[in-house]
């Protein structure tokens, strides 16, 4: 399995970006799909997650109204439509990816990163003041 995201870069404050992150190896469909930061020196915090079919969507309450998660099932890739971008959004942004082993389960649970299978490499996001 291999999670690739990219779409990081340097923004100003207000500004917006849009992550991706295109998987490979698993079957993406059959997938929760979570979008994580860590900021220097804190720990890795949860930001965004979607459920398989993409109706459903949970958010940070840091970043909810501002951050859109998205899926494209057919192109195997998820995405991340940073907007309103704040200072306190700059860190490292991670995809992961968790197996859906019920189909009852809640989005609320995926805010722990011990249910995710898989990660990413990070995208570096910058926001200047």
């Amino acid at each position: 399995v291999q999670l690739q995201a990219f779409g990081g870069g340097l923004v100003q404050a207000g500004g917006s970006l849009r992550l991706s992150c295109a998987a490979s190896g698993l079957f993406f469909a059959s997938n929760i799909m979570g979008w994580f930061r860590q900021a220097p020196g804190k720990e890795r915090e949860f930001v965004a997650a979607i459920g398989g079919s993409g109706k459903v969507t949970y958010y940070a309450d840091s970043v909810k109204g501002r951050f859109i998660i998205s899926r494209d099932n057919a192109r195997s890739t998820a995405y991340l439509q940073a907007n309103s971008l704040e200072p306190e959004d700059t860190a490292d942004y991670y995809c992961a990816a968790a197996r859906v082993r019920s189909v009852y389960y809640s989005l609320t649970d995926y805010r722990e990163s011990g249910r995710y299978d898989d990660w990413g490499q990070g995208t570096l996001v910058t926001v200047s003041s």
